[in-house]
């Protein structure tokens, strides 16, 4: 049976979560179904990932993701095995990019075919990030759940229709909450910076009506627009409802910004969802 993920969970660089494990179960107070750990290079990740589900007794923990290319798959098989106790982990694996791996990056899909051969965790404990139409119907024929990041809803109607009813899709959703639009649009180009440099994220883009100039001068607003839901707490829900309407079985939510303490915006942005 796949984990529950619940509709709607929280994604966050793992490092934001050492020594953390209060927040988890503040999230998990919240109504939050899932936390995704990302930004981790490798297995060293799985550690917290069982700290925080010691804490908390209902909030699933996913790596989003553990890259196939630096976490060897023995090591992924090991840390599986340490949390047999619990129904509450997803392994969630991916190919990360070309532009961060260098030469080693090479025939991304057979990579990751090999890997998840490689792999002794069951097929429902298994997330894959996918983007591309061939590696979400990997992700349907080999995995429980599609996690494609930085998307539309639009992109999630094409990928549902792709992946089919078997398999969850869980996309990932960047947010910013705040109204002033000159401030939330800083907030979310500082953020997109690094993506508009990696082609796997460009090349989904103009897969989905973008062009060339939409990735100039720190992105088009537009684009910006379309893959950041900024606003208040109301009408970032819409965006994440959108998602929902289009296919999605959970949403997962990247709060942008200095939030050094996110409890706040998270408690605002889940009263909003339970509207």
């Amino acid at each position: 049976m796949t984990v529950e993920l619940g509709r709607y969970g929280v994604w966050s660089h793992y490092t934001g979560w050492e020594g953390r494990a209060d927040a988890a179960a503040r999230l998990e107070e919240l109504g939050f179904g899932t936390l995704w750990l990302g930004g981790a290079p490798d297995g060293g990740v799985l550690g917290l990932v069982g700290e925080l589900l010691q804490a908390t007794d209902r909030l699933v923990v996913a790596t989003g993701i553990l890259n196939v290319w630096t976490t060897p798959a023995d090591v992924v098989n090991a840390g599986y095995r340490d949390l047999a106790w619990t129904d509450r982990f997803l392994v969630g694996v991916g190919a990360g990019h070309r532009e961060q791996a260098g030469e080693v990056y090479h025939s991304p899909y057979r990579k990751l075919v090999r890997y998840l051969d490689e792999l002794d965790v069951p097929r429902d404990r298994l997330a894959l990030a996918a983007l591309g139409p061939r590696v979400l119907r990997l992700a349907a024929a080999r995995t429980s759940v599609a996690h494609p990041y930085l998307v539309t809803p639009e992109y999630t109607a094409q990928a549902r229709e792709v992946v089919g009813a078997g398999v969850v899709l869980a996309p990932e959703q960047h947010v910013v909450l705040e109204e002033d639009p000159a401030k939330a649009r800083e907030v979310a180009r500082g953020n997109l910076a690094l993506y508009l440099r990696l082609e796997n994220y460009t090349n989904n883009w103009l897969r989905n009506g973008f062009t060339e100039d939409d990735f100039r001068d720190g992105g088009s607003d537009r684009l910006v627009d379309a893959v950041v839901a900024w606003g208040p707490a109301d009408r970032v829900a819409d965006r994440l409802r959108a998602h929902v309407a289009a296919g999605a079985d959970h949403v997962s939510v990247q709060l942008l910004g200095d939030n050094k303490d996110a409890s706040p915006a998270f408690k605002d942005l889940a009263a909003a969802l339970s509207e």
